[in-house]
């Protein structure tokens, strides 16, 4: 399995690095740019115009090395219908931004609309292979809790928070990639405590081509991973946590994308009601760019806390 593993993040990542200048350059050459928030730090103005939709390199590089390697899995299966959806979902939000020439694309009930049916499709396929379950394990804790009729309901909810949380980290350059890489490292562990040997590949393969792709994404990044790599990561991390049960342990993993989601929550929910800003802006990690941080110190902190929060999570799953 180690010279398996190893095949899978090696082969993802040559792919990725050995396409992604052509598609740089593919992208430039159609004006294909980055859209820049005008509410966010004025610093970042001068992103405008990079290439995006980066998931279009890495994205397909990890599944045909996965597919390559484990052939028909029920379990890789299972997890790709929902990757796969969220790509699709992230390149009609991207494709949308471009061609309007605006930072915002799908409306936020087109994308529950999409999550929605990418879970009555995960249901299906978790009843046809025999991987459904309603029970959901408790981390620290010795046992699990059986949700019944509202587990398709947590899996929804799962998708969504998942999907929406790293999109809403990837706002720096490097950050949502290196953070994911580290978490996508934490579900190698996790696939094989769980003896799930192809959620081990697929997370392997989809790190080695994010490793790949954070050599551009890195400060000064040359690409962007645009809404269809963001929301395909959190599409990827969701599946696996629900055909592993490791559904609660996702929070822990993901700890630093929980982080940003709930520093958005927390900040609207603070405007809304009383009128004033908990922090100086949100995500939370523009937050700290506006308290004077460099780029490059935010995100290398966020890395480090990802490190500890993928190694609490993987602990906590440990039997």
């Amino acid at each position: 399995m180690a010279a398996a593993l190893l095949i899978a993040l090696t082969g993802a990542f040559l792919i990725t690095v050995i396409a992604t200048p052509y598609f740089i350059k593919t992208m430039r050459r159609l004006q294909y740019g980055q859209q820049i928030r005008e509410d966010g730090p004025a610093q970042h103005s001068v992103k405008a115009g990079t290439p995006t939709m980066g998931g279009l390199v890495f994205i397909p590089a990890a599944v045909l090395v996965s597919v390559v390697l484990t052939g028909f899995s029920p379990t890789l299966y299972a997890v790709l219908i929902v990757t796969l959806g969220c790509a699709l979902v992230g390149f009609l939000d991207d494709f949308g931004k471009i061609a309007h020439g605006r930072s915002l694309g799908l409306k936020a009930r087109s994308k529950l609309a999409a999550e929605l049916v990418l879970t009555a499709l995960l249901v299906l396929a978790l009843y046809r292979f025999g991987l459904y379950s309603t029970e959901i394990l408790v981390p620290f804790f010795n046992f699990a809790i059986d949700l019944g009729f509202f587990y398709p309901v947590f899996i929804f909810l799962v998708i969504s928070g998942s999907s929406n949380s790293v999109n809403l980290t990837d706002g720096l350059d490097g950050l949502a990639a290196g953070t994911a890489v580290i978490a996508l490292g934490a579900f190698v562990a996790i696939g094989w405590l769980a003896g799930r040997p192809a959620i081990m590949i697929f997370s392997a393969t989809l790190g080695g081509a994010c490793l790949g792709f954070l050599i551009y994404n890195r400060y000064p990044a040359r690409l962007f991973m645009g809404d269809i790599g963001s929301l395909a990561l959190g599409g990827a991390f969701a599946a696996m946590a629900v055909v592993t049960k490791a559904e609660l342990f996702l929070i822990l993993i993901g700890g630093v994308f929980v982080l940003e989601a709930l520093s958005v929550m927390i900040q609207v929910a603070s405007f809304q009601l009383t009128g004033r800003r908990v922090l100086l802006m949100s995500p939370l990690h523009h937050h700290f760019e506006m308290k004077g941080w460099t780029e490059w110190k935010v995100v290398s902190a966020f890395w480090s806390a990802a490190v500890v929060f993928a190694l609490t999570g993987v602990w906590a799953f440990s039997p």
